[in-house]
């Protein structure tokens, strides 16, 4: 385990960020457009790569009932729509999740450690970690302590993130940084390396509650991360970009942006997740017009 010295020398010796280079460029991605044809496959894959999320005080199981039927389903009058990456609840829904996507293939991913403030004792988050993976979750969403991190307690947030992968056992972790939170893009750039080096299976920008959440020029901050991360050390680590990200267009430009940025390598649900259930509607309605010449409008589909 390394000492906090040790981890505060590595992390300040990456190199800073440009931030008005990182806007420019993501704003120069994000401005390309695509051919109809590569449109289509787009949607598709966007859609495969979305992480189906319910994450309110008034949930029920039959809201996680219906939401897994989505899941699997999306457009009932498509069934050839390709099914979501993943349904994401709170940890005390994970078994009516997984009961209603047995033999779907999705995969359940819970928001512990006391989503999505973070304030809560180790031995608290780390019971609800274990809880929720025992109960069936195959992903676990954790959220780093902000306040530790901005106050140069690294070795708090890298013990955590050593102890909840531990917690984990064979699901995957996704450690959401709240970018929104972390001030800087140099910040955003270490925190990324940090969760890497402490066992992280993706990096995830947000938890969605605190504005800004995911935008352009951070994913692209932590895109470039995982890639020089696996250039480093041969591992390859996702990323998951969460609220905020509303529309077919958004989504492309984040496709577009993994493409150039990180590489084909990570165009993959397996690498690359959109935390953002309302912008499978939307998806789902460029689908049926690229299919039928019509646009259905949003009274078609469920809402979420």
């Amino acid at each position: 385990m390394p000492t906090g010295v040790e981890l505060r020398g590595f992390l300040q010796g990456l190199p800073g960020v440009d931030q008005v280079g990182a806007d420019e460029r993501a704003a120069r991605l994000g401005a390309r457009s695509i051919k109809t044809t590569a449109k289509a496959s787009a949607i598709d894959l966007a859609i495969s790569m979305v992480d189906l999320t319910t994450l309110e005080g008034a949930d029920t199981a039959g809201k996680v009932r219906a939401l897994c039927a989505k899941a699997v389903r999306p457009d009932p009058a498509q069934p050839d729509a390709p099914k979501v990456g993943a349904v994401c609840v709170y940890p005390d829904l994970v078994g009516v999740a997984v009961d209603a996507l047995r033999g779907s293939g999705i995969g359940v991913a819970s928001v512990a450690t006391a989503f999505p403030a973070g304030r809560a004792p180790l031995e608290a988050k780390l019971a609800d970690t274990r809880a929720a993976v025992a109960d069936g979750a195959s992903e676990i969403d954790m959220v780093i302590d902000r306040g530790a991190f901005l106050s140069g307690d690294l070795r708090k947030v890298y013990e955590e993130i050593v102890l909840t992968k531990e917690a984990c056992g064979d699901a995957h972790l996704k450690v959401i940084l709240e970018t929104g939170e972390l001030r800087t893009y140099d910040n955003v750039r270490r925190a990324s390396w940090l969760a890497m080096r402490a066992g992280a299976d993706f990096i995830k920008t947000s938890t969605g509650k605190v504005s800004p959440a995911a935008t352009l020029p951070v994913t692209m901050i932590m895109l470039e991360a995982v890639r020089d991360f696996r250039d480093a050390t041969g591992r390859t680590v996702g990323v998951k970009p969460a609220g905020g990200i509303r529309t077919t267009k958004d989504a492309i430009k984040y496709l577009v942006v993994v493409n150039e940025v990180a590489g084909p390598d990570w165009l993959t649900p397996e690498y690359f997740r959109l935390g953002a259930s309302s912008l499978l509607n939307d998806l789902l309605m460029q689908r049926r017009k690229l299919a039928t010449g019509v646009y259905s409008g949003p009274d078609h589909f469920t809402l979420d």
